[in-house]
């Protein structure tokens, strides 16, 4: 086992490798240029009929969202945006959506209102996503407060509803601080595994009805008759996409992860063993006309190497991943006569109770079509392979932390619903002047990143690998500034002398402090210089071009970068200059006893110049920021890295 997980691994690096260089397309980007054939405007739910509000698109948006993460390339985002424009007007409204439906399954879609907001800033995406928000907030809910499944489901909870409504809940909770939501989000969880799991095998039959009254309940438990692999693949989902989100030091955490822990258990008893993947019904395998499933396979395989990524499951776990991804990728997916990447294998629909009647019977879930293509199907393989591809890199840096400043660069501002909160140039920031995708290039490489809001000390810096200070603050910034001083400066360069990597992401003249961060930059050689260069006259991009010469230490894959208005140095010893533009220096890197700084004049890497959206495609800023931080890595000395 361990000799095929090494070469399967191999094989998943050099595909991810690849793709970030552009000379080959990984599995997740054929199947989304064949979702980006297929749907070139949204989903259509049958021949004939007009598209409408469905769950369906929010789990391909949500694939072809982890895809724009990975490679920087706006035809994703932009795919996003064409999709929920087609339905969410100016003021917000959404087209085919009635709130008086209750159903959870209109909910999903709300994540990528959340995205588009958050990268946007246009207010009708926030409005759009306030109105699923309030269908929460008066959600029918049984005696215990679990949400119906759906109004014309009355006292019906079903796993499907837990990753049609929970993700979205986690996620504007976690962005607006509704603190208090993420009660209710554990409940409905632990809810639903205390009336629906099987002591016996763990599994979870697909739904409850507390009322005992539908035809398909068993009228001593409630409960449907069969374990459906998709309902049990929804529910582990959206308990790794709400943990993603869910507070670290919230009580109920560790409930959820062990949940989590149970579910992945059961799920790895019935693992076929020859093909590594699941049947629709999970515990009768050898059911007459039982079949292999490809939503529910790709959604245990996201489930799971989620989990493990997240570290909330252990590490052991992965094999399980790994052994579904690569039955997957052998009896599901096929390249057609026309070089289109197709999955096959997907059940379109099954679901309890309705018009006509669905029984929950082991007959009924084997009457359902299994299609080619199907949207639920594919989105699931989308982002199970995000997940997959990630995994050859995550170990690269695994153990090691990145802190980015939040007190020399302490800017705030108001949200929409006014509240003040740090911006410019933080993790989770998703527009321009945010670092969301320098963040996710760090997390792709098993670097954890956090923040320090307090003024570095032996103690705060403690544990950090990568110390990165970007843009600090001058007068015209924060009318109170939280200044570098002599201190300050001090207990950086021990830091960086006993092994620390310090990244200094500076400014021009007039946009930062410059008389205070030479306080800290002077230790090692490094000046930056109160001016500009290399400004740019509106789109006129080539006015801030860099050039890389073949064999630069640092960016060794690229030819041209893109840094607009950055101040020069100068250097003294040990500072050297790395990358120049004629004479400006543009990179400069001094080597303090065991430790290393960079230094830039320009925060270069943030959102508007690495998330493909602006930057014409020959510059490389996003494969730069790869490369810049695997270089970074390679400075952090292997005695020190992994020092707690």
């Amino acid at each position: 086992m361990r000799k095929i997980s090494k070469i399967y691994i191999l094989l998943l690096f050099a595909l991810l490798v690849n793709s970030i260089r552009g000379n080959a397309q990984s599995w997740s980007e054929k199947v989304a240029a064949t979702v980006m054939t297929i749907w070139k405007d949204s989903l259509f739910s049958a021949p004939g009929r007009p598209a409408r509000w469905t769950y369906d698109q929010g789990v391909i948006l949500k694939g072809i969202e982890g895809l724009w993460y990975k490679t920087g390339d706006a035809k994703y985002f932009n795919y996003i945006q064409k999709s929920m424009d087609f339905f969410v007007n100016d003021k917000g409204e959404i087209r085919t959506y009635k709130l008086a439906d209750y159903n959870l399954d209109n909910v999903l879609c709300g994540r990528m209102l959340l995205t588009l907001y958050n990268v946007t800033g246009k207010e009708k995406y926030y409005n759009a996503a306030v109105t699923l928000r309030n269908q929460l907030k008066t959600q029918p809910r049984t005696n215990e407060g679990g949400f119906w499944h759906k109004k014309i489901y009355p006292y019906q909870m079903w796993l499907d509803g837990l990753y049609m409504a929970e993700p979205f809940y986690a996620e504007f909770a976690a962005i607006f601080d509704e603190h208090i939501a993420f009660d209710d989000i554990a409940n409905q969880f632990t809810w639903m595994e205390k009336h629906a799991r099987d002591p016996k095998t763990g599994l979870m039959y697909h739904g409850w009805d507390e009322s005992k009254q539908q035809k398909w309940a068993n009228p001593q438990t409630g409960l449907s008759p069969h374990f459906w692999a998709r309902a049990m693949g929804w529910y582990g989902v959206a308990l790794v996409d709400v943990l993603e989100n869910f507070p670290k030091d919230h009580n109920k955490r560790d409930s959820l992860i062990a949940i989590l822990k149970r579910y992945a258990d059961a799920v790895k008893k019935v693992q076929d063993p020859a093909t590594g993947l699941w049947y629709d019904i999970l515990n009768m395998p050898t059911g007459k006309g039982n079949y292999l499933e490809a939503s529910a396979s790709c959604m245990f395989v996201i489930a799971i190497a989620k989990g493990v990524r997240l570290g909330v499951l252990p590490s052991s776990y992965l094999t399980i991943a790994q052994k579904g991804y690569a039955g997957i990728l052998k009896k599901f997916i096929e390249t057609d006569a026309n070089g289109q990447t197709n999955l096959n294998g997907t059940v379109t629909v099954s679901g309890l109770g309705g018009n006509p009647y669905r029984d929950g019977s082991y007959e009924y879930y084997m009457s359902e079509k299994v299609i080619v293509n199907d949207p639920k199907g594919v989105g699931a393989f989308l982002q199970a392979a995000n997940e997959m591809e990630l995994v050859p890199t995550l170990g690269t840096a695994k153990g090691k932390t990145v802190m980015l400043d939040d007190y020399f660069n302490s800017e705030k501002k108001k949200d929409i619903t006014g509240t003040l909160k740090p911006y410019h140039y933080k993790w989770y920031e998703m527009y321009n002047n945010g670092f969301s995708f320098l963040g996710h290039v760090f997390n792709s490489y098993g670097v954890e990143t956090k923040t320090l809001s307090d003024a570095p000390t032996s103690k705060n810096l403690k544990g950090s690998d990568i110390y990165l200070i970007v843009d600090a603050d001058n007068a015209t910034d924060n009318p109170t500034p939280n200044y570098i001083q002599s201190k300050d400066a001090d207990e950086i360069y021990n830091w960086v002398k006993a092994g620390g990597v310090l990244v200094l992401l500076h400014n021009d003249k007039g946009n930062a402090d410059f008389e205070h961060i030479n306080t800290l930059g002077d230790k090692f050689g490094i000046h930056f210089n109160e001016d500009r260069y290399n400004k740019v006259t509106g789109t006129n991009f080539d006015e801030g071009k860099v050039l890389i010469p073949a064999g630069n230490k640092i960016l060794p894959n690229e030819k041209k970068i893109y840094q607009k208005e950055i101040c020069s140095f100068t250097l003294k010893n040990p500072a050297v200059a790395m990358l120049k533009k004629d004479d400006l220096v543009v990179f400069a890197v001094a080597k303090v006893g065991k430790g290393t700084v960079f230094a830039t004049g320009d925060p270069w890497l943030y959102n508007e110049y690495t998330d493909g959206r602006k930057l014409p495609l020959e510059y490389e800023n996003f494969k730069a920021a790869n490369d810049l931080v695997l270089w970074i890595i390679k400075q952090i000395p292997p005695k020190t890295a992994n020092k707690k």
